[in-house]
This record gives structure tokens, C-alpha cells and sequence, in this order.
């Protein structure tokens, strides 16, 4: 068989993956991929097959459509070896093909078929391929697989593919058929696959999102921030979403294949997509991708990764990828943040959000029933609702055809397995319009995410087993508060508690509410205070900043309004440590108080509580749940109100040297102080940045005395220009949960090393 000489070839590494020919000054026929159609024992070049169009190999034009379709930072499509194709549906892609002669438009016809990979069987066309014949330009039909003639030189033909704006989300498989006008035909089929994506930035495909600002954030993005903490106490911390790396985008599609089991046409729509997604994130029903864990005893958490040490999807995720089981161990957070990185990774929009004291509504009633002893303890056995300090979600963006045009836009979904829909641990898409306007009938879960950022929260008093169950309070306000997630382009926080419910307090919120309840399907009974007691109030007061290692005070302030009557008042203070789950854990400290309230009198309660008093009993995220149950004897009324508190954990400071340019090395270092009046003990430092396939784990020579700077120093080499992020997270035996991250530009090399934007400054944890 005589030799070919390749253009291409020459262009391409050892094996191209663009093309799939080899490097050489020429190649022969016999090592191209040949399918069953191809007779190879019959002369292509020259005999009984002479005039046949033959495809020699197929350029992908990596960085062309790349940059066009915003992919050019996958893994996939930057490896030394074997690059595939990853682009948007709905937006046109170039292909340069390689032919044995030039093509001749009046005898030689040419066909594109386009089938996803993992289907087995096929048939012509349908939801999983595609035949599509070249055609001229302007003969194409907007919206549907498209191949149209772009132009050629010699022996290279160059064509203009655009996969339907609604396919199939996968990877797809191309062969070329050739033939001449009424005569004898070949095919070529492509030895590597190509990677078809959601594509916001097409009008046509129903995760559109306008914006260049919001599809830089929600889609490219592959770092940013998540919140934790109290309400008045929020905590940012750094994540790394990691969507473009190795693994990651082929994980993401084998979990809605096979995880999700997504089926058929149903690959192409977002609403089914992330309906599954949101379940194979959890391990309930299936072998998705983590374990839940929230013990309170770090000896709970063995075998496995304790869930404050992750610091990034990436590692979750090849980890989870390679063995094809779950990962060990997650919590809200984490679940949110590898949910955004698959979505990210397909292109879907996608957001985490953070809402504080987040409902729990396990019976589905709307309210929050809370049930206390006589010492203001959580009577667990009774009580299954519960309200978490913050609770951490998802947001996607899309188009709700099934609903309507005006529930468009975000949707709420949630991975954290609390409760079944449907019988499965998912919940999702919820329209966020739906839940605002207390629509609780539309799909999917709506009730459920009203409840966690809307309910009432019902307090009763247990006293006793042939007692009945009184009535202590009535809170409509706190659930559901500062509702939060990243601003677009900065590294601050947005509050976006409206778009889940009109303002507390307001005429709307409770129409709102009173809808939902006449709507809601669940049969209980509504209790209201009827002579409701004001003469005597009481009110925390709590210091915002303190930091761990610190002593505090909680200070109680007590009040008679009544300038008449006097009143006897008798009650507990009390402090104890609380999971942000809700769940109340050891006793810290109490003060019990009795007085005598004179007319107009004020009183105030002062409990210290040192460092000594708090540290042993910490439990996951140093916060504190304060109490007070008070009783007013001569008129037998009850009183009880908490709040949640925490102490805040040190700030990891980053900086480095120099100005970060791409592809070149640079010197980080990272410090921390250790706040404690005792030494830190085997302290690791975690790190994720630019450059870095996997986490790094720096451990400590010595240990931190008080007051000392544990500091380590490291190297980055950033693979492009633009915004990065380095994340650290610091972990001893005696301090966990503390973080550190640094936004940076970094410079192409033909700009002399000048950043763009001078970012070496650690934000505030």
C-alpha cells in the first residue's frame, strides 16, 4: 500500500489526539482506525476505489474551539496525548479534515454520523445519533445537528459541526461516510470521542443564562467560597470546585449515567439531570459518591477523611472516580460543593447557598416543634424536627417548561440526604419563584425548601407524662436567616434571603404563609398564644468577636415594663455546645437565678465562661448554643429564648513572591498563629492552588507554642492566566476547622510578569 503524505501529521505530537494520526513525515492507510465497512484489501488510492473521497485523520482545532466554546481548560482537552474534543451544544465547532484529493462538491458528498459512545445499540438517527449530511452554507436548520462546508485548502476540508441545542449530554463518537455522486462510498470512524456539554450561552439551550458576569461565576469558575458558622458569627471558607482537571468531567457523566441512571433523551434535559444528580451525590439508594457522617467524637470519623479536612472537590471525586466507591466522610458542605463542581463541570449554573437556623421539617407540617424539660434541655426522644445553625445547598439555572415561563431561573437543589422524594434521598429542582409565593404544589420539593427557610418555630414545655404539653413560644421570624452565597467577582458574600421569601415581619410573608399551610397536605393542629405576658422581658447580649483561647461572658439583661407591679422571676442560664446540626452536646456551664422584680426594676445575669471551661468539650465547629427557661411564679407564665454563638477560629495568612506568571514557578508561604494559652500538637497544613492535580499535605516539625507562628512554604506553577485561588486549612489535635484562601491573577508570559490585578492579600475568615 503506497504512503500518504500528511500536513497534519507534522503539526501534531507523537500520537495526536486531535487527529488521531501518528508523527511522521508520512504515514501509511494501514494505520488508520478502519471500521467494519472499510475494505481494506481493495486499493484506496488507486483500482476499483480510485475515486473515493478517503479521510486520512480529523484535526480538532483544540485551541480554536476551545476558546470559543470556553473549554479549553478541561483536562481533556490539554493533555499531552490523546486530546478529545469538548464543546457546547447549540454552537457551531470547526473540524479540519485530512482527504486523500480535494473534495469536489459536483461528484463527492460527504456525512457526518454522530452516535453517544456508551449506547450499544443504535439505529439511523434518534435521540442518541445523529446522520447529518454537509451542506452549504445558509442550508442549515438553527437548532438541530448541523454540518455545513466552511471553506478548504488542498486536501484539507474544512467543516463547521453544531450539535443540537437540546442533545444529549455525553460523549459522542463520530464517523465520516464519503461518496461519489451515484457510486461507491467509505467510512471513517475517529479513534477518540468528543465531549458535548449544556451550553449557557446558547439562546436556544434551556440552561441559558444572560451575563457575561454570571456565566463567568457560576459556570467557569473553578474556586471560590461557601459560608458556614451562626448568623451573627458567618464564616466564609474556601473551596476548590476543580471542574477542569483530570477525571472530573468524565466522573460527572458516568454519574448521571450510571449513578443517576438518566436514560435516553432524558441526558439532554437539565431538570432530570440534576433531579439525579442531587441524589448520586449522597450514598443513600446507591453507590454515589460520599458518606454522611456527623459524629461528634473524632474517633467516629476513622477510616475515612473528617469533613473540615477537605478543601476542594478534586480529590473526592478522582478518589471516588478510580474505585468507583464511596467516599468517606461528608457533610452538608461538602456535599454542596461537589454538586457544584459536576454541574459545573457539564455546564449547568450552578451556585452553593447558605441559609442560617435552616429548618428540618421531618413530618411536613410547616412548623418546627422543639420540645424542653424544665431545665431548658432538648427532650431528643420527642422532638424530630430539628433547626441547624446553617444548613448548605444548591442552586442551578435553567428554563422550567414544565411549570411555566415565570419559574424559570434558579432552582433549588440539595444533596445532604435529610429526607426521601419520591422514596430516594434527593431533593430538587424547586423553582425559587414557587417557594417564595408559597406555590408548594409545584415540582420538585418545593414544600420541603419552604419549610427549611420559612417555618414557625413551635417551643413547648414537657412537664411531666400525664401533664399536657405548654405552649412556651411561638418564633415566625428566625428561620431562615441571611441566606447567603458568593458575589459575582468578589470574593464577599451576597445575600440573596429575598429571592426565597418577602421580609419578615411583612403583610406578604404571611399571606405567604397562610397559603402554604391551607395548600400543605399534612393534617395538624395550629396553636396560637392567646394572653400572651410582656411585663417582664428578657435579652441577650453577646460579644461578636471572640476568638478561641478566649475567656467570654453571657450576659443576661432582665426587665420589669410594669410600673405597678412587682413580679418574682426565677430561671437558668445556661451554655452549652451544639453540632450545627442542632443537636445540643455537653454542658459547659449554668447559673440559676432568683429575684424579686421591683415596678420598673432591671437586673442583669452575668456568667462568665473561661477557656478552661469551654475547650474539652467543643464539639465540630466551637459553637454555642445559649438558654435561658425563666418562670414569672405569680403569674405562672413561662419563658424560654436561645441563641446560637461561636468562638472564631485564627485566619491562615497567604502571600507570596513575585508576580504569579503562567506556566513559571513562584514561592507561597502560609502562616498561622496559634491562639491558644497551649501548644499545638502535630499540626498539618492543606493546600490547594493552581498547579496542583491533588491536595497538599504539609505536616509539622515541631509543635506551636502559645502565641507562636507555625509557618510553611511551598511552590505553584500556575497552567494558564487568569484568576486562581490558593486554599489552606490548618488541622492540630487541639485546633481544627480553620482556613485560609487568596484570590490572584495571574499574567500571561508576554506581559513582562505585570499582574493584572494585584491581589496578594489574604481575605478575613
Amino acid at each position: 500500500m503506497g504512503a500518504v503524505k500528511s500536513k497534519l501529521a507534522n503539526a501534531c505530537p507523537a500520537r495526536c489526539g486531535c487527529c488521531g494520526l501518528l508523527r511522521s513525515d508520512s504515514y501509511d492507510l494501514k494505520d488508520l482506525p478502519r471500521p467494519p465497512r472499510l475494505d481494506t484489501s481493495n486499493n484506496v488510492i488507486s483500482g476499483t476505489r480510485q475515486g473515493v473521497l478517503a479521510v486520512q485523520g480529523i484535526d480538532f482545532c483544540i485551541e480554536t474551539n476551545g476558546e470559543n466554546h470556553h473549554t479549553n481548560k478541561f483536562n481533556l482537552m490539554s493533555k499531552d496525548v490523546d486530546r478529545c474534543l469538548v464543546i457546547r451544544r447549540g454552537q457551531a465547532f470547526k473540524l479540519d479534515i485530512l482527504l486523500n484529493r480535494p473534495y469536489d462538491a459536483s461528484r463527492d458528498a460527504v456525512s457526518f454520523i454522530f452516535y453517544v459512545s456508551d449506547v450499544e445499540k443504535r439505529g439511523p438517527s434518534g435521540d442518541t445519533s445523529a446522520a447529518v449530511p454537509m451542506l452549504e452554507k445558509g442550508s442549515e436548520t438553527l437548532g438541530a445537528w448541523n454540518a455545513v462546508y466552511d471553506g478548504q485548502m488542498d486536501s484539507h476540508l474544512m467543516v463547521a459541526v453544531t450539535a443540537a441545542a437540546d442533545c444529549i449530554v455525553a460523549a459522542w463518537r463520530i464517523d465520516v461516510d464519503t461518496r461519489l455522486n451515484g457510486g461507491e462510498s467509505l467510512s471513517y470512524t475517529h479513534p477518540l470521542p468528543i465531549y458535548v456539554l449544556f451550553n449557557p450561552w446558547c439562546l436556544n439551550d434551556s440552561v441559558y443564562m444572560p451575563g457575561h458576569s454570571h456565566r463567568e461565576e457560576y459556570v467557569q469558575e473553578d474556586g471560590g467560597l461557601m459560608y458556614r458558622g451562626v448568623y451573627n458569627v458567618i464564616k466564609p471558607m474556601p473551596w476548590y470546585y476543580a471542574q477542569y482537571e483530570k477525571d472530573i468531567l468524565e466522573c460527572a457523566l458516568y454519574l448521571v449515567r450510571e449513578i443517576g441512571k438518566v436514560k435516553g433523551r432524558a441526558r439532554g434535559d437539565p431538570i432530570r439531570t440534576v433531579r439525579a444528580l442531587s441524589a448520586a451525590v449522597n450514598v443513600q439508594d446507591d453507590n454515589g459518591v460520599l458518606f454522611g457522617n456527623w459524629a461528634t467524637e473524632l474517633s467516629e470519623y476513622s477510616g475515612g477523611t473528617h469533613p473540615l479536612k477537605w478543601i476542594g472537590s478534586l480529590s473526592i471525586l478522582q478518589k471516588y472516580y478510580e474505585k468507583k466507591k464511596p467516599v468517606k466522610y461528608a457533610q452538608c458542605w461538602v456535599y454542596a460543593g461537589v454538586l457544584t463542581t459536576i454541574c459545573r463541570a457539564l455546564g449547568i449554573p450552578c451556585r452553593p447557598v447558605t441559609g442560617y437556623d435552616a429548618a428540618h421539617d421531618s413530618q411536613g407540617s410547616l412548623t418546627i416543634d422543639i420540645i424542653k424539660d424544665e431545665e431548658g434541655n432538648t427532650l431528643e426522644e420527642f422532638t424530630r424536627d430539628s433547626v441547624w445553625n446553617y444548613h448548605v445547598w444548591n442552586e442551578v439555572w435553567m428554563d422550567r417548561p414544565d411549570l411555566g415561563t415565570e419559574y424559570s431561573g434558579w432552582q433549588a437543589i440539595d444533596s445532604t440526604p435529610q429526607e426521601t422524594s419520591e422514596d430516594v434521598f434527593r431533593c430538587g429542582p424547586a423553582s425559587l419563584r414557587a417557594v417564595r409565593d408559597g406555590e408548594l404544589q409545584r415540582p420538585y420539593d418545593a414544600s420541603y425548601v419552604f419549610a427549611q427557610v420559612n417555618a414557625d418555630k413551635v417551643l413547648w414545655k414537657y412537664s411531666g407524662e400525664i401533664q399536657p404539653l405548654k405552649l412556651l413560644a411561638r418564633d415566625t421570624v428566625s428561620i431562615g436567616q441571611n441566606i447567603s452565597t458568593k458575589a459575582i467577582g468578589r470574593m464577599e458574600r451576597e445575600d440573596i434571603t429575598d429571592l426565597y421569601k418577602y421580609p419578615e415581619r411583612t403583610r406578604e410573608e404571611r399571606d405567604t404563609m397562610e397559603k402554604a399551610l391551607r395548600k400543605s397536605e399534612s393534617i395538624f393542629a395550629r396553636y396560637y398564644l392567646n394572653d400572651a405576658f410582656n411585663d417582664v422581658v428578657f435579652e441577650f447580649e453577646l460579644r461578636d468577636d471572640i476568638k478561641i483561647g478566649q475567656d467570654f461572658n453571657v450576659v443576661l439583661h432582665i426587665k420589669n415594663r410594669s410600673t405597678i407591679n412587682e413580679h418574682q422571676v426565677k430561671g437558668v442560664l445556661r451554655v452549652d455546645t451544639v453540632t450545627y446540626t442542632g443537636v445540643t452536646g455537653d454542658g459547659v456551664k449554668r447559673q440559676d437565678f432568683e429575684m424579686v422584680m421591683a415596678p420598673a426594676a432591671k437586673e442583669k445575669i452575668t456568667l462568665l465562661v473561661t477557656f478552661s471551661d469551654y475547650f474539652k468539650k467543643i464539639v465540630d465547629q466551637a459553637s454555642f448554643n445559649i438558654a435561658c427557661l425563666a418562670t414569672i411564679v405569680d403569674r405562672n407564665f413561662d419563658y424560654f429564648a436561645q441563641d446560637d454563638f461561636r468562638v472564631r477560629n485564627p485566619d491562615i495568612k497567604i502571600s507570596y513572591d513575585g508576580k504569579p506568571i503562567s506556566r513559571q514557578e513562584f514561592l507561597v508561604t502560609v502562616k498561622l498563629e496559634n491562639p491558644l494559652p497551649i501548644p499545638l500538637k502535630s499540626g498539618k497544613f492543606y493546600i490547594q492552588g493552581p498547579g496542583l492535580d491533588k491536595q497538599l499535605k504539609i505536616e509539622l516539625s515541631e509543635n506551636v507554642a502559645p502565641g507562636a507562628l507555625a509557618s510553611v512554604q511551598f511552590k505553584l506553577t500556575p497552567p494558564w492566566a487568569g484568576r486562581h485561588q490558593i486554599s489552606a486549612k490548618f488541622s492540630s489535635k487541639e485546633l481544627h476547622d480553620v482556613d485560609g484562601f487568596l484570590s490572584l491573577m495571574v499574567s500571561p508570559p508576554d506581559t513582562n510578569g505585570i499582574p493584572l490585578i494585584d491581589a496578594n492579600e489574604t481575605r478575613e475568615i
